[in-house]
C-alpha cells in the first residue's frame, strides 16, 4: 500500500527479526547481496509452494473447498505475478456465484479491485467496487471495501497532474477513510496504519511512531504484516529526518523481500535511489538492476515506468564512473611505461658508469704495482688504497649482480605491463565493466609485485653477502639479534640494514623501495640501534663494513 501525498510508491513488504534492527547498515548490506546471489534458489523454493497449494486445488472436486485454497493461490501470487494473482482471484468470484456466495464473491471483488489499484489499474478498481453494493457487505467485507476506496482514491491524488482533480481525489479519499474508520475495530491493524498516515501526513511522526510501536506489538516476527509495520517505520524516520535509522529498516525489508522470492519490490528500488544520492553507484547499480529483473517477472507496466527513469539516472552514473576509472587506468599504464622508459635509461647509465669503474680499477692496480717498490713510509697508503681496491671490486659485482637482475625485472614488467594491457582491452571489448571495476580497485596486484621485488633484492644479497645475518647480529644484544624464519628472506628489519650495507642510508629512499613511511624506517633504524652491543653511534658503520676482509 502507498502513503500518498507524501512518499514514494511503494508496496507490502516482508519482515525480519526485530532484533535485526540492531545489525549496522553495512551487515545488512552484506546479506542483501548474498541473498541476490541466492535468489534463484529462493525463487525455485517459493514456486514448489505454490504447485503444492496448485496441486491441493486441483484434488477438491467441489467449488465449496476449493474457494479457500484459490484464496491461499491469490494471496501467494499477488506480490509475486500480477497476472496470476488477477486470474486466481476471478476464480474465486466466479466459483462463489456459482455457489450462490454472494459475500464471498463480493469479498472477491474487493480483493481485486485492490490489486488493480495497486498496479495503477484505477478505472478497473474504480468500475469494480462500483459494482458492488455495500449495503449487503458484511462489517468486515465493508471495511476492506471502504479502505479499497480510499485507497485508490489516495493514489489518483498522488499521480494527477490536475490541481482541481487532485483536491477532488483527496476529499473522497478523506471520506472513505473516515467511514472506514466509523465501521473497522479501532485497534485493528486497518485503523491503526490509517491513524499513522494520517499523522505522518500532519507532520507529526513522533505520534505517528507511537501508532507504529502499538502495531509492531500486534504482528508477528517473520509475517507479512510485520514487514507493512517495518516499511512504514522507515517512512516516519525519514520524516524525522534519521536518515540512517530509516535505511537500517529500509534494508530489512529489502533483505526479506529477496529471500521470500517477492517480485513486486518497493525497498530495494528506494534503497538503490538513497545509495545513488550517497554516491555508492556500485551497490546501488546492482540493486535497481535486480528490482528491474523482479518486476519483469511481477509483469505490470506501471512498475516499469516508475523504475526505468531511477534506472536509467543510476546506470548512466555508474557508466560515468566506470568511464572515469577506465581512464585513470591508461594513465597509470601511460605513467607506468614512462617508468620503464627511465629505469631503461638508467640502466644504460649504469652500464657506462661501470665501463669507468673497470677503468678507474685497472689504473689502481697499475699504481698498487708501483707503490710495492716504495719504501715502509708508503705501506700504510698502500694498506689504504687495497683495501679502496677490495671496495671498487665489491661495488663492481654487486652493481654486476643487481644489474643482470634489474634487466631481467625490467623485461618481466614490460611483458607483464603488455598483457595487462591486452586483458583491459579484451575485457573492454566485451563490456566485463564489472570485473575490470572491481580489479581496479584491488590493490593485491601492487602487493604480488612488492613481495616479487623483496623476494629478488633478498637472493641477491644473501648471495653476496652469505654471512650478512650471523655477522648482522654479532653487532647486536643477544636480546635483541634477529633470526628469519627462512633462511632465504630477509625480515624488514635486516632488509633496511642491507640497504645501508649497500651504501643507501638515506630514510627516504629506504622508504621509497619498501613501500613505508619516512618516519618507520626512523623508528626501525633507532630501534636496532639501541640494541647494538657497543657503541650505538658507530653501528651503522660497523654494518657498512661487513663482508669486508680485514686488515692486518
Amino acid at each position: 500500500m502507498r502513503c500518498f501525498q507524501i512518499i514514494l510508491p511503494a508496496l507490502l513488504l516482508l519482515s525480519l527479526p526485530a532484533g535485526a534492527a540492531e545489525e549496522s547498515l553495512e551487515s545488512l548490506y552484506r546479506q542483501i547481496d548474498e541473498a541476490i546471489e541466492h535468489s534463484p534458489e529462493y525463487v525455485a523454493t517459493y514456486e514448489s509452494h505454490i504447485d503444492r497449494v496448485k496441486t491441493s486445488l486441483r484434488a477438491e472436486a467441489t467449488p465449496e473447498r476449493q474457494l479457500p485454497l484459490l484464496m491461499q493461490v491469490f494471496d501467494l501470487y499477488k506480490a509475486y505475478n500480477n497476472d496470476s494473482a488477477m486470474y486466481y482471484i476471478e476464480q474465486y468470484i466466479d466459483k462463489a456465484e456459482a455457489t450462490r456466495q454472494q459475500a464471498e464473491a463480493d469479498r472477491g471483488r474487493v480483493l481485486l479491485a485492490f490489486q488493480c489499484s495497486t498496479v495503477g489499474l484505477y478505472t478497473e478498481a474504480l468500475g469494480i467496487l462500483g459494482s458492488i453494493s455495500s449495503e449487503g457487505l458484511s462489517p468486515d467485507v465493508r471495511a476492506d471495501y471502504y479502505n479499497t476506496y480510499q485507497h485508490v482514491y489516495g493514489e489518483l491524488s498522488y499521480y494527477t497532474r490536475l490541481q482541481r482533480m487532485r483536491d477532488d481525489y483527496s476529499q473522497r479519499h478523506d471520506q472513505y477513510r473516515d467511514s472506514l474508520l466509523q465501521v473497522a475495530n479501532p485497534d485493528s491493524e486497518m485503523c491503526l496504519l490509517q491513524r499513522e498516515t494520517l499523522l505522518l501526513a500532519q507532520k507529526h511522526p513522533d505520534e505517528a511512531l507511537a501508532v507504529n510501536d502499538k502495531r509492531m506489538a500486534l504482528v508477528e516476527d517473520g509475517t507479512r504484516a510485520f514487514a507493512i509495520v517495518a516499511f512504514y517505520r522507515h517512512l516516519i524516520y525519514v520524516a524525522m529526518g534519521r536518515r540512517d535509522e530509516s535505511k537500517r529498516w529500509l534494508a530489512q525489508s529489502a533483505l526479506c523481500d529477496v529471500r521470500q522470492a517477492t517480485m513486486d519490490q518497493a525497498s530495494l528500488l528506494t534503497l538503490a535511489q538513497m545509495l545513488n544520492e550517497e554516491g555508492e553507484l556500485e551497490r546501488a547499480y546492482r540493486y535497481i538492476s535486480f528490482t528491474w529483473d523482479c518486476n519483469n517477472r511481477f509483469n505490470t507496466r506501471m512498475r516499469s515506468w516508475q523504475i526505468a527513469p531511477i534506472l536509467e539516472v543510476i546506470d548512466n552514473n555508474y557508466k560515468e564512473q566506470l568511464h572515469h576509472n577506465s581512464q585513470r587506468l591508461t594513465l597509470g599504464l601511460i605513467i607506468l611505461a614512462l617508468f620503464a622508459l627511465a629505469l631503461l635509461g638508467s640502466l644504460l647509465f649504469l652500464h657506462r658508469r661501470n665501463k669507468q669503474l673497470t677503468v678507474a680499477r685497472r689504473a689502481l692496480n697499475d699504481s698498487n704495482e708501483q707503490l710495492a717498490a716504495l719504501n715502509d713510509e708508503l705501506k700504510a697508503t698502500n694498506s689504504q688504497l687495497s683495501t679502496l681496491n677490495s671496495q671498487l671490486a665489491e661495488a663492481n659485482q654487486v652493481k654486476e649482480e643487481y644489474i643482470g637482475r634489474f634487466l631481467s625485472l625490467c623485461s618481466q614488467y614490460v611483458d607483464k605491463l603488455d598483457n595487462y594491457r591486452k586483458m583491459v582491452n579484451r575485457k573492454m571489448k566485451n563490456k566485463e565493466l564489472e570485473e575490470l571495476f572491481q580489479m581496479s580497485k584491488s590493490t593485491e596486484l601492487k602487493s604480488k609485485e612488492l613481495n616479487e621485488l623483496f623476494q629478488n633484492f633478498d637472493s641477491v644479497f644473501l648471495h653476496l653477502f652469505p654471512h650478512f645475518v650471523d655477522d648482522f647480529n654479532t653487532l647486536l644484544q643477544p636480546e635483541m639479534q634477529i633470526h628469519p624464519k627462512d633462511s632465504n628472506m630477509l625480515t624488514t628489519d635486516l632488509r633496511i640494514f642491507a640497504l645501508i650495507r649497500l651504501g643507501i642510508d638515506d630514510s627516504s629512499k629506504i622508504a621509497e623501495f619498501l613501500n613505508y613511511s619516512v618516519n618507520t624506517i626512523y623508528n626501525y633504524r633507532a630501534r636496532i640501534k639501541n640494541g647494538a652491543l657497543h657503541n650505538r653511534e658507530m653501528f651503522e658503520r660497523q654494518v657498512k663494513c661487513i663482508g669486508l676482509p680485514k686488515q692486518d
